[in-house]
């Protein structure tokens, strides 16, 4: 049987700072027969340049008008003749043996609708200092499994986790342009309601770069198009739970589900809220008044639930940008102490670089 083709599939959207590290990343993955198709989504910097320095037999430019991730990603797998799509977001690394385990366990040589899986970490600037820590979705489960897991438990896997088959890729049809926001969660709850179910390689590693929230499209913020994106999202996963699976801890996964995100839409979008409420009592339960954090109940008698929301949102990012500046800080230390002997500087090849920021 021939080498399968894997196809490598990556939008970019003013990821100049990042994209060289990801694409890297995808050339230096282990799986010998692999095309990288890197669809520039009309970017303002200088992400396609940076891009077309890679360009060659293997990695493919290509840039169009800025549409959205959803709809980069559909152009990108328009190109593609891999019969493997594995996605790769800009500013993401992919361990160098990430496709080769993955297809190593595929049984007979082809499990066209098993969806493979595997471990992933956030990281700011150092890659090597991802710490990956198990969820109850890191291991092989069915469709309705996984989908309640991830429901009820408040759950996702990076994009890059998966590694998914043509047949999969097909039956479960394009990215949904719509979903500025969780395009990503609505497109593989398709792709697992095609699948037999998930197969979960635990040394196929995937690393998260935790960039600034503003920057991410899974970031809702105050956008009344993403909420409203995020509601069709949500939407979409309750129903394709219900179409695999109709009881009641189906429907408690989707109460709780909806629960856990009521936040985002409470008190701003009344709309979305009653909606929700709506779509609850249908499923026989009741949407509660989102719960803050004991870090930030005390501001609401203070200053309104609305302050102590915001709060609850604000503190957490200016934290993370803290620990971000000062991760950048000690990798640049690093890139300057790694000398060989005659002063060049050296990159270990032992780990994935995590490099952008000069």
């Amino acid at each position: 049987m021939k080498t399968p083709l894997v196809s490598i599939l990556m939008p970019a959207y003013n990821a100049e700072q990042w994209i060289s590290s990801a694409i890297q990343s995808a050339i230096a993955q282990t799986w010998p027969r692999k095309e990288i198709i890197i669809v520039d989504d009309g970017s303002r910097d200088r992400t396609a340049e940076v891009a077309r320095r890679f360009s060659s037999k293997e990695v493919a430019v290509i840039t169009i008008e800025n549409q959205g991730a959803a709809a980069a990603r559909n152009h990108a797998l328009s190109l593609s003749q891999g019969n493997y799509i594995q996605w790769l977001d800009a500013d993401d690394l992919l361990g160098p043996d990430k496709i080769e385990l993955q297809l190593a366990s595929a049984r007979d040589g082809y499990d066209g609708r098993v969806l493979f899986s595997g471990p992933w970490a956030f990281f700011n600037f150092r890659a090597d200092r991802a710490r990956f820590e198990a969820t109850s979705l890191w291991q092989d489960l069915s469709p309705v499994e996984w989908l309640l897991r991830k429901m009820s438990e408040n759950l996702h896997m990076q994009t890059a986790t998966w590694l998914t088959s043509r047949e999969l890729t097909e039956a479960a049809g394009p990215w949904d342009s719509r979903l500025v926001s969780d395009d990503d969660g609505e497109y593989f709850c398709r792709v697992l309601r095609a699948s037999e179910g998930t197969r979960f390689v635990a040394a196929a590693k995937v690393f998260y770069r935790n960039t600034p929230a503003s920057n991410r499209v899974s970031y809702i913020g105050t956008s009344d198009k993403k909420k409203d994106a995020m509601l069709l999202s949500m939407k979409a996963h309750i129903q394709c739970l219900r179409s695999l699976e109709e009881s009641e801890r189906v429907r408690r996964a989707c109460l709780t589900y909806m629960q856990n995100w009521l936040e985002h839409f409470y008190p701003e979008r009344p709309d979305i809220v009653e909606e929700l409420q709506v779509l609850a009592t249908q499923l026989g339960g009741n949407l509660e008044e989102p719960r803050l954090r004991w870090k930030y109940a005390w501001m609401k008698p203070l200053f309104g639930w609305q302050a102590a929301k915001q709060a609850q949102f604000a503190l957490p990012r200016m934290k993370a940008s803290l620990i971000r500046s000062w991760d950048k800080t000690l990798y640049r230390l690093e890139k300057r102490n790694v000398k060989t002997g005659n002063g060049t500087t050296t990159m270990s090849a032992a780990r994935p670089e995590s490099g952008g920021l000069e």
